[in-house]
């Protein structure tokens, strides 16, 4: 029944929306239980095209790097570089890229975005408010991604459920009808502490960032360490509010991250 704001009905799903819930649902239940290396192999086998990995160097990553690298899968490996990334972060992309022996591979904002960006808001002026924060994320993340993920089937990603709330409904593998691919993200059901035990096992590379209490790692001037209690992505944008705090790349069209119930996640935090 329709109201002033529009339909009540829910939007009909399209016959590719309902192929891609279809192959999410029948990855999550073929590798839900695998482990890891189990689970990416599967994936990337069960791929009808390209799938891409996108990397940010943090702790997850860098352990899913070390598997795909190790296992010498067909994956392909990107990252985005924003323009105000830590010195750490490219140190580390260079060692991780020599011990692997792979090639990440970059993609930049569009110059004329950032240059029309700063001129209106400052070169800092994401401080001023959370619209101009977002307009910078979208600039400088959200647009180049969409340049990453061109073409690709499957989209591989570092998420894990106890990141935090807004992330605890993620599944292993999720339907992005926006983007026509699937996402899935191996390190779902790990615990950060899985995840640094099997760091430190591998002798895989990780940001010495970490252990000063960057848990959670973005643009230098939008992160901060955490303190003792805090949440894992309390330092991100840590001028700002509580609420979830995304970038814009988890989160789809309705302004919600995939599989996430609405009550749980601000619009495009």
């Amino acid at each position: 029944m329709a109201n002033g704001f529009g339909s009540d009905e829910p939007k009909a799903t399209t016959p590719a929306e309902a192929l891609l819930e279809r192959r999410a649902a029948a990855l999550d239940a073929a590798f839900g239980k695998a482990d890891v290396p189990a689970r990416l192999a599967g994936i990337v086998a069960q791929a009808a095209g390209p799938v891409v990995f996108t990397t940010s160097f943090g702790l997850e990553d860098q352990v899913l790097t070390h598997v795909i690298g190790t296992a010498k899968l067909p994956v392909t490996f990107a990252t985005l570089d924003t323009g105000r990334l830590f010195p750490e972060v490219y140190a580390l992309w260079q060692e991780t890229e020599e011990r692997y022996g792979i090639v990440i591979r970059p993609y930049y904002p569009r110059h004329d975005a950032v240059e029309l960006h700063v001129r209106q808001n400052g070169i800092n002026g994401f401080y001023a408010s959370r619209d101009a924060r977002k307009s910078c994320c979208d600039i400088r993340k959200v647009e180049p991604l969409g340049r990453a993920l061109a073409g690709a089937d499957i989209w591989l990603t570092g998420l894990r459920a106890d990141q935090s709330a807004a992330r605890g409904g993620v599944k292993l593998a999720e339907a992005d009808a926006a983007r026509g691919l699937v996402k899935a993200s191996p390190l779902i059901d790990w615990t950060r502490e899985r995840a640094l035990a099997f760091a430190e096992e591998n002798a895989v590379p990780l940001n010495p960032l970490h252990a000063r209490g960057f848990v959670s790692i973005g643009c230098q001037p939008c992160t901060r360490a955490i303190l003792p209690g805090e949440p894992e992505r309390a330092g991100r944008w840590w001028w700002e509010d509580d609420a979830a705090k995304e970038c814009g790349l988890h989160v789809g069209q309705d302004g919600n991250l995939a599989r996430v119930k609405p009550a749980s996640v601000e619009a495009r935090a």
